[in-house]
């Protein structure tokens, strides 16, 4: 079964893989979005993290498959990618996951983002940005990240792979609501 998910994964990235120019796309991280840091949270100091939660993304899949938050809480993320492919790990609703998508396909568009490498340096000639300040970390296999983050107001949060085909295979997760 784990074997039939990771080709699904790759065909479906080398779908979203088109030779085409990298189009028009947001930069930074997608979140240009209508919801204030009161509705959605905003970044965190690790060292006032409330408890670290320990994130390993596979292909296509993240354990946990939830995490229950606090509002006010501080959550410190510790991220793995396990997996083959290069996967990322974003907080953010289901309508920034759907805008944030676009600028994954721009990246991978314009050489930015591999299947299984990222050049950085690219990513930074663009403008794209991957970090605690945006609420993510878009990580190559083998490689770990962390954050924190500071969730308040009840606007409900996912987090997610936007790069593309990886949330529509469920490369997503829920946050929920003491």
């Amino acid at each position: 079964m784990q074997a039939k998910k990771t080709m699904l994964t790759a065909a479906l990235f080398a779908l979203a893989f088109p030779a085409s120019g990298a189009g028009e796309h947001d930069h930074g991280h997608g979140h240009g979005h209508k919801k204030s840091a009161a509705e959605i949270g905003e970044p965190a100091e690790i060292k006032n993290a409330a408890r670290t939660v320990e994130i390993a993304m596979g292909d296509i899949y993240y354990e946990p498959k939830s995490v229950t938050v606090r509002a006010g809480e501080s959550v410190h993320f510790s991220v793995t990618n396990i997996g083959r492919l290069v996967h990322e790990f974003t907080i953010g609703t289901a309508d920034m996951h759907s805008a944030h998508k676009k600028e994954m396909l721009a990246m991978m568009q314009s050489g930015a983002l591999l299947p299984g490498k990222i050049d950085r340096e690219k990513m930074r000639g663009e403008g794209h940005s991957h970090g605690g300040e945006s609420g993510s970390v878009l990580l190559e296999p083998g490689e770990s990240g962390e954050f924190a983050w500071k969730f308040s107001g009840d606007a409900r949060l996912e987090f997610a792979c936007n790069i593309p085909g990886h949330y529509e295979a469920g490369m997503v997760g829920v946050f929920e609501r003491e």
